[in-house]
Parts: structure tokens; sequence; C-alpha cells
């Protein structure tokens, strides 16, 4: 018997738990996240992150290295994430995170995540040097996150309507009123709006990812103006809808994420993303420890998670089925010694697309900026109006 079947015996497992809450019975889970409850295996590990971190039964390939992981959508909106894991009952379910960058601080501060120790993972020395120094990963001088996927994003749109689109007006031109949409959550649809203003209206704003609280007000009015005359389908949430957009063809374009253009390409839509004049938002997606993982002993399995991440086949699978980058020299080495299950070229054009992407204007994401409470305020306000 496996350590997870071992688990399984329990009355009520951590994975059990998983489904409960993915299944919306958040009530049973908490009651269940209390001190005494059984300990999971030794290599049983919980993964909460965005979904196109997410690699289906690919994880099973984690197995190589004595792990076996589970995971969970976290729906990508930083405000939730950081709520359940302070004060909910996430740190009693799951070991890790994988959220977009800007939050550590707060999370280390209040003790719901702990410092990594690069020592014990033996891929570091392959990570590139820019990527370890984006600035959020460290806090008081702990790596307090490490940058799991890199990547820039901008529009997704129907080039067979559209032809080519390279500027964020496009989502606020009156033209397509009803046919474009943008994700609910402020940590992108804040900072496009912001790089539209500052760079196609000449809006006065400064930095796009920490906006002032005038510089926000003038670019949630804009936003709300746009919705209240019904320029925008919908304002979508999480991985799934996004593709369903635009798999059912229901708008022209839409703010998003890349993955969903390779997406909707799979399924024979001649959609494209587009190289906007006024630059991409920057962002890393960063993996977390969470203090229940260490408490629960499966500190050492979750590097052992991140060093099996950083290892090759991990990152050449996200470049083929998602267009990220691992920023890992191990991606297209792996590929080129593995081309029986990747196609060393591709994997070597999305590296370079994504390199050649921060080579340009780029804006980086903020999921903290400076007033953060008043991103909250206003993005309800939105969603209100």
């Amino acid at each position: 018997m496996n350590r997870l079947q071992s688990h399984l015996r329990g009355t009520l497992s951590r994975r059990q738990m998983l489904k409960l809450t993915a299944s919306g019975i958040a009530g049973l889970a908490a009651s269940s996240a209390m001190p005494g409850r059984a300990m999971a295996g030794g290599g049983d590990i919980a993964f909460w992150g965005t979904g196109t971190l997410d690699i289906g039964n690919d994880w099973q390939r984690a197995e190589d290295a004595g792990l076996n992981v589970a995971f969970t959508d976290n729906g990508n909106d930083p405000g939730p994430i950081v709520a359940r894991l302070v004060a909910g009952n996430a740190n009693a379910i799951y070991d890790i995170s994988g959220l977009q960058g800007g939050a550590e601080k707060e999370l280390a501060t209040q003790g719901a995540v702990v410092p990594w120790d690069t020592r014990k993972i033996a891929n570091w020395d392959k990570v590139w040097q820019w990527a370890k120094d984006i600035p959020y990963l460290t806090v008081d001088g702990n790596q307090i996150g490490l940058p799991c996927v890199v990547n820039a994003d901008s529009i997704i749109y129907r080039k067979d309507k559209l032809g080519v689109v390279d500027s964020y007006g496009v989502i606020f031109d009156p033209k397509l009123k009803g046919r474009v949409a943008m994700e609910d959550a402020w940590i992108n649809s804040a900072i496009f709006t912001a790089m539209y203003l500052k760079e196609a209206e000449n809006a006065p704003i400064v930095e796009p990812g920490n906006l002032t609280d005038d510089e926000l007000g003038l670019v949630m009015e804009f936003l709300i103006k746009h919705k209240r005359d019904g320029q925008f389908r919908t304002f979508w949430n999480g991985w799934e809808q996004g593709v369903q957009l635009v798999a059912d063809e229901e708008v022209d374009a839409m703010t998003g994420w890349e993955p969903i253009v390779l997406e909707g390409q799979k399924r024979g839509l001649d959609v494209a993303y587009a190289a906007p004049v006024e630059g991409y938002e920057g962002w890393g997606n960063n993996l977390l420890l969470h203090r229940g993982a260490v408490e629960r002993g499966l500190g050492d399995a979750a590097h052992e998670l991140a060093n099996w991440i950083y290892s090759g086949f991990y990152g050449a699978n996200l470049s083929q089925s998602r267009g990220y980058v691992v920023p890992s020299d191990n991606n297209i080495a792996y590929a080129e010694a593995n081309p029986g299950e990747f196609d060393p070229e591709p994997v070597r054009k999305t590296v370079d697309h994504v390199r050649n992407k921060f080579s340009g204007k780029v804006y980086w994401q903020n999921t903290r900026p400076d007033n953060f409470q008043l991103y909250e305020e206003w993005w309800q306000k939105l969603r209100n109006s």
C-alpha cells in the first residue's frame, strides 16, 4: 500500500477535502481542517495554482521523483486566495500555491507561507538570473517565492474578423460593443486599461502596475462608463470560462492569457495574440510554500516538486501546451534529449518568443500595489455598476 492509499483510509482524507472544496462544500472542509486530522503521506502534494499551470494526467510523471500531485485551480484572483491562506482553510488543505507575483510580502508577514531553501533545489542553478531577480520573490532576504512560469499578456482576437490588432483600443472600440471582454480581476484588467490610457490617450499615469488614488479613479471610472454603455459582453473568470468565450465565438477580442489562443487554435479557430503598441503586461506566476505543508512534514517533498518543475519535462510540456516558459535552461535541453516526447524546435520557438516580449516595452503586473484595498473597493463598484 502506498502512502496515498494509506492516507485515504482515514475518515476524511485531504484528497476528499479537495473534492469537497471543488464542489463548494466549504463548511465540511473547514470543519475537517482542524488539529488532530490525519497527516498526508510524505510524497502527496496538493498544488493550488492558476489553472494554466495544470498539466492534467502528466502530473503522473512526478512519480519519477516520488511525488503524487493533486492540482486544484485557485481561480487566479489574489484577494480570495490570500484571504483563504491567511484566515481560511487553504493552509490546512493545500501544500503549495502557484500565484501571480506581488502577494509574497503580505503572505510572509501574516505567517501563511514560509521561505524556500534553494540549497534543497538542485536545479536552481539552471533558473535564469533575471527571473530570480524579480523583486516580489524575496522578503527581508528570504526566498518566499520561486519563479514558476513567466510570460507577458495582451489581447486575444479573431483574426478572421478583425485583421491584425495591435492596440488595447480594440477593447474599447464602440464598433465592437458587446463583442469584447475583460477578465474579472483588477490585477489584469486595471493594468491593461491603465497602459492603454497612458500610452494611447496620454493620461497622467506614471506606473500602470502601481496606480495612485487619482490614477486608479481615472482608470476605474473609464471602465465603469464602458460597462454601463454595454461595451463588454462579460468580465470572465478563470481558465475554463476564458477558453469557452473563444471556443463558442462569443467575442471578437478580449484581454487574456496566451494559452487561450493556443487552445482556440487547437479547435480550428482563427485566433491570434496581439503585440500591442502600448506594450505587454509582464508577469511571473510564483511557487509559494505553505506553512501548513511544513507543519505536516511535507517541506522536503515540496522542495522536490519545485526541483522537478525545473528539471525540464514540466517546462517543455507548458511550452508546448500553454505557450508559457519555465525560466530554466533545462526546458530546451530536455526536449533535445527526448525528441520522442517533445519536438525541440517548438519548445525553442516558445522560449525565444517569450524572451523577445521582454526585450520590448513591458509593464509589470503587481497583485499587491501600495493601495490594493482601494483597488478591491473600486473593482466591487465596477461589478455592481
